[in-house]
């Protein structure tokens, strides 16, 4: 019996050990090329988790398979510190600039409590106080120059802003907006073809230099039709062909994510590259840190998270499982002193921040 165990445990744990590695290919080929690798992707911290699960047990029992995931977890070591931060940073935030990143989830006005959500998110921005802020799922009944207008007004009227909206029906809008309490002196917008998805990229002088603020909300996956029956028959084990339909319709979406995603992120990646000033490129990716989105856009960047967060860096936590999403990169010019990940419940995201200074490049001697 006991050797029947040790078979099954060690079939399983060659099956996850795969699916890890599998996972590890999805940050350098491209979904549009071939996709599988992004599935794995997606759910690498949880194949992860089991992997580690699975060497604790084969280490309890004294057995050499633990070796197995181990192994593989050492292999992909770089895409863990993407997920996870163990040494704490210096909190030392003196003469820093502060930035945030922020998914509204269209202020949760299909919830029918947008009046409320709206409220308390403009009482804590104008407690947070950023310097620049950079939402996405920026929801607008009404005029949108009005409800720019009011925010900022709310906020203290120390903002300027960079609004860009698409219209959904009569009166109603969505989209993204940055504000800053530094000058804009440029603004530009990226439209991404087929899609909802917005970026657009704001000048602003920040003291004596100008910095070029990208603001994004790539490809989601549209789950939102499918994704109550799809969970809840998940969950009570009842399989039949409806199910067996949507879970199919369901990796068509993601499949169609993944690859849009991947073509957006080509396109800011171009727009960042021609840049004629430093970079701060911030939003919700709907994409992990193995991706081959995020990778394409972070190449020659500093994740802040990376630099300065500490702990897990899961950003959403709405009804799929929890993952990191949203960032904020930067370029050499700067350094991020402190990055925070804010744990208030106004939106399936939670609002992330940046404290940037300027790097400070030694003479040569």
């Amino acid at each position: 019996m006991r050797k029947f165990f040790h078979r099954v445990l060690l079939v399983v744990n060659l099956l996850f050990a795969l699916a890890l590695l599998i996972s590890y290919l999805a940050v350098h080929i491209s979904p549009e090329n071939f996709s599988p690798p992004a599935f794995f992707g997606l759910a690498y911290p949880y194949l992860l988790f089991i992997n580690i699960i699975l060497a604790i047990i084969w280490a309890v029992m004294l057995r050499y398979e633990a070796l197995i995931s181990v192994l593989v977890i050492a292999v992909g070591f770089t895409h863990l510190s993407n997920y996870i931060r163990i040494v704490k940073q210096n909190e030392n935030r003196e003469g820093t600039f502060k930035v945030m990143s922020y998914n509204l989830m269209l202020l949760r006005n299909f919830e029918n409590q947008n009046a409320s959500s709206e409220t308390k998110i403009i009482e804590f921005l104008k407690r947070q106080q950023p310097d620049i802020i950079c939402l996405q799922e920026f929801y607008v009944n009404g005029d949108p120059g009005q409800k720019d207008t009011s925010i900022r007004n709310a906020l203290g009227g120390k903002y300027y802003s960079h609004m860009k909206v698409i219209r959904s029906s009569k009166n109603r809008y969505f989209g993204i907006v940055t504000y800053s309490k530094f000058p804009i002196t440029g603004r530009g917008e990226i439209i991404h073809p087929r899609s909802s998805s917005l970026t657009i990229f704001t000048d602003i002088l920040i003291r004596n230099d100008t910095f070029r603020i990208f603001n994004n909300h790539l490809q989601s996956f549209r789950l939102k039709r499918m994704e109550s029956s799809f969970f809840e028959e998940m969950a009570s084990q009842q399989y039949d062909r409806e199910a067996l339909g949507e879970i199919k319709d369901l990796s068509i979406s993601l499949r169609r994510a993944f690859i849009r995603r991947a073509q957006q992120a080509e396109v800011v990646k171009g727009q960042i590259s021609r840049s004629q000033h430093p970079v701060i490129v911030a939003g919700d990716f709907n994409d992990t840190p193995v991706s081959y989105s995020y990778r394409k856009i972070r190449d020659g960047l500093n994740d802040a998270f990376v630099s300065s967060g500490y702990g897990a860096g899961f950003t959403y936590k709405g009804n799929y499982p929890a993952n990191r999403i949203d960032y904020i990169l930067y370029d050499n010019s700067l350094e991020s002193k402190y990055f925070e990940i804010i744990k208030v419940k106004f939106s399936d995201h939670y609002p992330i921040v940046a404290y940037f200074k300027k790097r400070v490049r030694k003479e040569a001697s």
